[in-house]
């Protein structure tokens, strides 16, 4: 359940802000139901509960989550794990409890495959959700048709494990990947594939690779398992711009967005840490300025994963320091904006992702909690949900459900949070004031349907699924009507009132005279009437 620090306001409130009067956040627009204070993963809201991830009863720990990024695919979740298996979960269905959830597995389970034989660190949906990208400890990318679950091809070239996926943003055969070996690729799917491997799969070369990216700085020269770990990429990220691509490693706290027309050189590397040292200018290389980011012995560096909203405005950075920093693309070389603090992140495992609409930040915890944090407001205590036995590693959003996230765990279970269903509707919400305005009057509504008038207090009390009273909520119309009907036949009935009402109106003598139409095309039995005669009669 989720342990509310501070009231938060709702859920996308920036957008119904703008909205209703502009891109200032209103305090009307704040103050209505919390949503995401409200977050549960327990069975009985709109389709919370845990994921077992598990294989013959074997559990095994989930790596990657991702949710579908189109309209058919929005509710479907992808889960890759240590085993290598890719399981395919219906967020919609009914989910169980974490007590019942390994024996309900299969239940819960849509599909799943052995995608590697190692482990699968990272999944990318391409192509409308008809395909999945899957990043595996074998040093290979494999293309898999989610219909039949066939591997369609196998980017290979890697010489590390494959740590890191993302697609263009409006281009899906254009992918880039990160590995463990210090390089990032670049692949364009279109490219005529090579021979076949041994097991008869289509292979494709990478089109442009950038090596050792990601560099160790003031490293002994001695080699080392903890010195090959250092140079890996942990995160590459394809910018709405289409052009440029941004990494981050583990050897470093610095984030660099690379041009993908000139990759000789990062047009920008951004260092993570606030304060710690001055930023390096645009353009120039992180090998020839190793002092200036250079950190104070036994301090945590680098960076475990990079998220950018849909309209591509930011980029959030998880760092080993504790920290996530948010950094804005208009303005990269004024380094983080703002900087987030209160969750653990003691391993690379552990991943943050940025809201769709940019408003807040969703990030994992070597303590076992899920941390969420409101964008403009990086001072304020973050909401804590609590559930997970082990790390909180990987976090997504569902970018059409509003109020529905997932988060994965090193406790062998994926946790499905969503917010409880409410009795009623929020009335803070634009739809909710545009009918304010709409809709016809409570007493021209009786006279046509023979009501008796009846009497009610100012506000309409909520609950939530278990009971209980929710505040905010107020009736817009006084006293309040009870209608029974289906939407459709309610939208019928208003409708029909308004043209009653509309020609009524216009049929009326009064209405006649008074109205602008009456000078330009006046009635015969009238005297003809001006302009100054219409305004002077309305100011009457």
């Amino acid at each position: 359940m989720a342990t509310r620090r501070r009231l938060s306001p709702t859920f996308f409130g920036g957008l119904r802000a703008r909205e209703l009067g502009g891109a200032s956040v209103s305090s009307r627009a704040t103050a209505g139901l919390p949503y995401l204070a409200d977050l549960s993963s327990d069975p009985g809201g709109r389709g919370g509960g845990v994921i077992a991830v598990e294989h013959s009863g074997d559990p095994a720990i989930p790596f990657a989550i991702s949710f579908g990024k189109t309209a058919q695919t929005c509710n479907l979740l992808a889960v890759a794990d240590e085993d290598g298996y890719v399981g395919l979960y219906d967020t919609r269905r009914r989910l169980p409890s974490a007590s019942s959830s390994l024996e309900k597995s299969a239940e819960t389970r849509v599909c799943d495959w052995v995608a590697h034989n190692n482990a699968v660190f990272d999944v990318c949906w391409i192509k409308e959700g008809s395909q999945i990208l899957t990043a595996s400890g074998d040093q290979t990318v494999k293309i898999w048709s989610v219909g039949n679950r066939k591997c369609i091809g196998v980017l290979s070239g890697h010489t590390g494990s494959v740590k890191s996926l993302s697609c263009h943003s409006s281009n899906p055969e254009l992918i880039v990947s990160g590995s463990r070996d210090g390089s990032f690729a670049l692949w364009d799917l279109r490219c005529d594939p090579k021979s076949p491997n041994s097991h008869g799969e289509t292979c494709l070369t990478s089109s442009a690779v950038v090596r050792e990216a990601h560099s160790p700085i003031l490293r002994s020269r001695t080699r080392s398992r903890a010195k090959a770990a250092s140079t890996s990429i942990t995160s590459v990220l394809y910018l709405k711009d289409g052009v440029s691509i941004a990494t981050s490693g583990a050897a470093d706290n610095v984030v660099k967005i690379w041009d993908t027309r000139n990759l000789k050189v990062p047009f920008s590397n951004k260092n993570s840490q606030a304060g710690a040292q001055p930023l390096l200018k645009s353009g120039q290389s992180l090998n020839k300025h190793t002092g200036l980011l250079s950190l104070k012995e036994g301090v945590k560096h680098g960076i475990s994963c990079l998220s950018q909203d849909s309209y591509g405005a930011y980029i959030a950075a998880s760092c080993m320091d504790n920290r996530i920093y948010l950094y804005s693309v208009l303005h990269v070389n004024k380094g983080p904006i703002k900087v987030y603090t209160g969750s653990k992140i003691e391993s690379f495992f552990v991943k943050s992702a940025i809201s769709p609409d940019g408003t807040h930040i969703l990030g994992g915890s070597s303590d076992g909690s899920v941390y969420l944090w409101q964008v403009d407001q990086p001072e304020s205590a973050p909401i804590v949900l609590k559930g997970h036995e082990g790390e909180a590693t990987s976090v997504d959003w569902c970018a059409s459900e509003v109020g529905k996230i997932a988060t994965s765990s090193d406790d062998s279970t994926v946790r499905v949070w969503s917010t409880m269903k409410m009795d009623c509707t929020n009335v803070s919400s634009p739809t909710v004031i545009r009918k304010r305005i709409t809709a016809p009057s409570t007493e021209y509504r009786r006279s046509i349907t023979h009501e008796p008038a009846t009497t009610s207090r100012d506000g309409v009390v909520c609950t939530s699924g278990d009971g209980e009273l929710q505040s905010g909520c107020h009736s817009p119309l006084q006293p309040r009507a009870l209608h029974f009907g289906t939407p459709e036949s309610s939208k019928k009935r208003a409708l029909a009132l308004f043209e009653e009402e509309a020609l009524d109106s216009r049929k009326s003598p009064e209405a006649q005279t008074n109205s602008p139409s009456s000078v330009l095309s006046p009635p015969p039995s009238l005297k003809r009437r001006t302009i100054r005669d219409y305004f002077a009669s309305a100011a009457s």
